[in-house]
């Protein structure tokens, strides 16, 4: 004598319930949906209508007839108890204090790798120079000395420092400017 497929979901008979999702999800769905306005709520209603079904499966009354109607109740259920889970959520989160926004620093970020690249840039550059202008520009610009003590440091006139630090910036600026053009091409 064959089984029904009631009494099959009862005994736990897994190609039974496999009959029985194929059957019925669908009209589970389209409950769902309707209930919630929701696809992906209802999506996840399905899912949780059947894994109700697995673990009730002994609930069900060992009677003939369709099992869409106890389906229905289980999902109506499910619907309930995610509304239910949602408000509560929604409560919880009400009553925590509000936190001020955190600032996008996406903005500070990219001018953080554009001036390290210029400054890579500037580096290789600087490289170019003579170890004479490159040593003005080093003290002058990088250490902050003046004029006067950067002639004393290496000890030529200062004259020769403002005119050799002058024609060095120009040439760095040309130089960083073509580097970082090649960089970004």
């Amino acid at each position: 004598m064959e089984r029904t497929l009631r009494a099959r979901l009862r005994a736990g008979d897994s190609a039974a319930f496999s009959e029985l999702f194929d059957e019925h999800a669908s009209a589970i769905y389209r409950h769902a949906a309707r209930l919630t306005g929701d696809r992906t709520v209802a999506e996840d209603a399905v899912s949780l209508t059947f894994l109700e079904a697995w673990r009730l499966r002994k609930r069900l009354k060992p009677e003939e007839g369709s099992v869409l109607p106890w389906l229905f109740g289980l999902a109506t259920n499910v619907i309930r108890n995610q509304a239910r889970t949602a408000r509560r959520h929604k409560a919880a989160m009400s009553r925590l204090p509000t936190r001020d926004l955190i600032p996008d620093f996406s903005d500070e970020l990219i001018a953080r790798f554009e001036d390290a690249e210029r400054v890579a840039a500037a580096r290789t550059a600087l490289e170019t120079l003579s170890d004479t202008d490159r040593e003005i520009v080093m003290l002058c610009v990088w250490a902050g000395l003046d004029y006067a003590a950067a002639a004393e440091a290496l000890g030529i006139p200062v004259g020769t420092v403002r005119s050799r630090l002058s024609r060095a910036k120009v040439r760095l600026r040309e130089l960083t400017a073509t580097m970082m053009q090649r960089e970004n091409r």
